[in-house]
C-alpha cells in the first residue's frame, strides 16, 4: 500500500520541515543562490533541507503533468470565455473539455479540464492571472488526476 499524502498548512508543520519548504521557495525565486547559501539564510542545515526537500512540495506544484478540472464564474458578457481560453493556451496549457451552464441572473458556470504538462507557470500563479481577467469572478480546482 502506498503512503497516503495529507494537506497540512506550512504553518503547522514541524519548524524543520517548514524551513525546508522556505528554502525551496527562495531557491525558485532566486535560482543563483546555491543551497548552501539558502540554507543558511533560512537557519537549518544542509542535510535537513537534502532529507525532506522531496517530500515537502506546495500542493499547487503537485499539479504540473496532470489533469486539472478548473470551474469558473464568469459574467454574461461577450467575449469573457474566449480570453480566458486564450490566456490558458498562451500559458501552453493544453485544453481538454470545455462545459458552460446557460446563464443565469448574469453569471455562468464553465468547467474546464486541462493538461498542465506543458504549462510554463504553475497552477496556482495560472488561476491568479485567469482570475484578474475582467468578468472572472470566481476560480477553484475541482479535480486532478494523472
Amino acid at each position: 500500500m502506498d503512503d497516503p499524502y495529507y494537506l497540512i498548512r506550512r504553518s503547522h508543520l514541524p519548524d524543520v520541515i517548514r524551513r525546508t519548504t522556505l528554502v525551496t521557495d527562495l531557491l525558485g525565486r532566486e535560482p543563483q543562490l546555491s543551497v548552501l547559501q539558502a540554507v543558511s539564510q533560512i537557519g537549518i542545515s544542509r542535510s535537513a533541507y537534502y532529507k525532506y526537500k522531496d517530500v515537502a512540495k506546495p500542493f499547487q506544484s503537485t499539479m504540473q503533468g496532470q489533469i486539472v478540472t478548473v470551474a469558473l464564474t464568469l459574467q454574461h458578457q461577450r467575449g469573457i470565455l474566449s480570453e480566458v481560453l486564450n490566456l490558458l493556451a498562451s500559458l501552453q496549457a493544453n485544453i481538454l473539455t470545455i462545459n458552460q451552464t446557460l446563464p443565469l441572473q448574469g453569471r455562468a458556470t464553465v468547467i474546464i479540464s486541462l493538461e498542465t504538462r506543458d504549462m510554463t507557470q504553475e497552477m496556482q500563479a495560472a488561476l491568479d492571472a485567469v482570475r484578474d481577467v475582467p468578468g472572472v469572478e470566481q476560480t477553484l480546482i475541482v479535480g486532478q488526476g494523472y
